[in-house]
This record gives structure tokens, sequence and C-alpha cells, in this order.
């Protein structure tokens, strides 16, 4: 049975403030499928007990595991692999002819969720030619700790490799143990994963070449998309990439951004 109304404002309120998140009418199935797991790991009967606990106590821990348990989304590897091919084949080498004189690459993923687009990413990078020589900035992001925790873990079953990831990539990448894989170290120090929230305060990034940002913005409203896409554009080199969802654009959201297309797939660039 779905949450009630009340329960299900509430959820949606709070996800709304501490993530930016909006939860449409008719989604209360999806509070309750994403909190009931939750309620259960927390010694309770079901998502209404729950939210009635937050509701009475406003406790910052569980509010905090509520946000994590609502803002986990689908990944895999090499998720829509043209998009990887347009990054390797593309925008590397053009940035790398740019960038000649100074040598440097940065690079920030904005929604890691459990880590396989940044280590795919990381994949790429260490894979290119082109950035032998380059100090390279890789900057991968989540608000959620738990998938924080995930990513810089870097184990994934058998289930989560074989989605995606090519054979002679993972045995090039990762290392057996028992029934799981384990990110080889040569991944892990490309990447540095931290806590952001996207409608907070950010970090201090470096001059950015390389935004990929894929498919979170579908989950805000207008206004929070358009402060979002402000906030990369100002972080951007000129003539910087931002990789959307397929889904998504900068089309009546941020008209600065031109559209750059390559076989089967597109992304976006600030103006030199």
């Amino acid at each position: 049975m779905a949450v009630g109304t009340a329960e299900f404002d509430f959820v949606r309120t709070l996800i709304r403030e501490r993530a930016g998140i909006v939860l449409d009418d008719g989604k209360e199935y999806l509070v309750d499928s994403r909190l009931n797991t939750l309620a259960k790991q927390e010694g309770m009967e079901d998502t209404d007990a729950l939210v009635g606990l937050l509701l009475e106590k406003k406790e910052e821990s569980l509010i905090l595991k509520v946000v994590d348990a609502m803002t986990t989304n689908e990944t895999s590897f090499f998720r829509e692999m043209h998009v990887f091919d347009g990054f390797r084949k593309v925008v590397i080498p053009e940035i790398t002819r740019r960038n000649a004189a100074t040598k440097s690459f940065n690079m920030w993923c904005g929604a890691a969720s459990s880590g396989q687009e940044p280590y795919t990413l990381a994949m790429c990078l260490h894979e290119a030619r082109e950035l032998a020589g380059f100090k390279t900035t890789f900057v991968a992001s989540d608000i959620s700790q738990e998938m924080l925790t995930r990513c810089r873990e870097g184990v994934y079953s058998q289930l989560e490799v074989n989605r995606g990831l090519p054979a002679p990539m993972l045995v090039k990448n990762f290392t057996r143990s028992g029934a799981d894989w384990i990110v080889k170290d040569h991944l892990r120090k490309l990447v540095e994963f931290k806590e952001v929230n996207l409608i907070g305060t950010w970090p201090l990034l470096p001059k950015l070449d390389v935004v990929f940002l894929r498919n979170v913005l579908i989950y805000f409203d207008i206004e929070t998309k358009r402060e979002i896409m402000r906030k990369i554009r100002e972080r951007l080199r000129p003539g910087g990439y931002l990789f959307l969802g397929c889904a998504e654009t900068t089309l009546n959201i941020d008209p600065t951004f031109e559209r750059v297309t390559f076989e089967r797939g597109c992304c976006y660039r600030v103006p030199e």
C-alpha cells in the first residue's frame, strides 16, 4: 500500500529542500518502494512508521538516510557507449591540442552514484595516449555519503561488471576477489571523490575542461536547472564541454551553450 498523502507531502518537501529533487503527484509508490527497505533496516514496520518518526523527532541522521535512499539512481559501466566514444575520439584529442602549452586536463563528474560512470571515465583517461605527460585532475561527486563510500571502496558484483563492461577492460582494470571485482589502484588514483549537493555550495574546483552531469537535471525544476547550468558555465574554460543525459538539453535553460554532435550522440560546449 502506498504512503498516505500527508506522509508523501512531507517526504517530497524534505527531498526538494535538501536535494532540489521534484517529486510529482502520483510518485507515492516510488517513495514507498525506496523507503520501505530503509524502514526495515531501521527496525520499523513500514514506510509510514519511518515517516511518522521523522515527523515527530526530525532526527538529522535519519533525514540523511532518507535523502540517500531517495537520490540513489540507476547506473552502469559504459552506459550508452556512444557517449564515451565521443568523449574519447572527439573531446579528449581536441582539449589536449588546445591545452598543449599548459599540459593540464581538468574534469568533474557531478553525479557519481555508485561509481560506475566515474570509473568508466577513468578507464577512458587511462587509455588516452593524448594525455601522456598531462597533469589530469578528475573530481567525481555525489550528495549521498553511502554512494561515495561505495565509490571509494570500488567493489562490484559479477552482475554489475557484466552490465556494459567489456571483458578486456574488466581484466585490465579490476582484480577478482571471491564473487566480486575490485577496481585496481591505477584507476583509483585518477579519481578524487567528494560530497557535493548540487543545490548547495560547490567546492573549489580548478577551471574545468569537461563536465559530466548525466541524467540529473531531469529531477529539478526549471529555475534550479538554470542555476546549476550557470554555475557549470562559470567553471568551464572557454571551449569546455558538458555532457548531459540523452533526455536532457540546454535548450530553454541556458542558450549560451553550443550543441556539438558526433556519431550517434551529442554534447554541449561553452563558446571560445
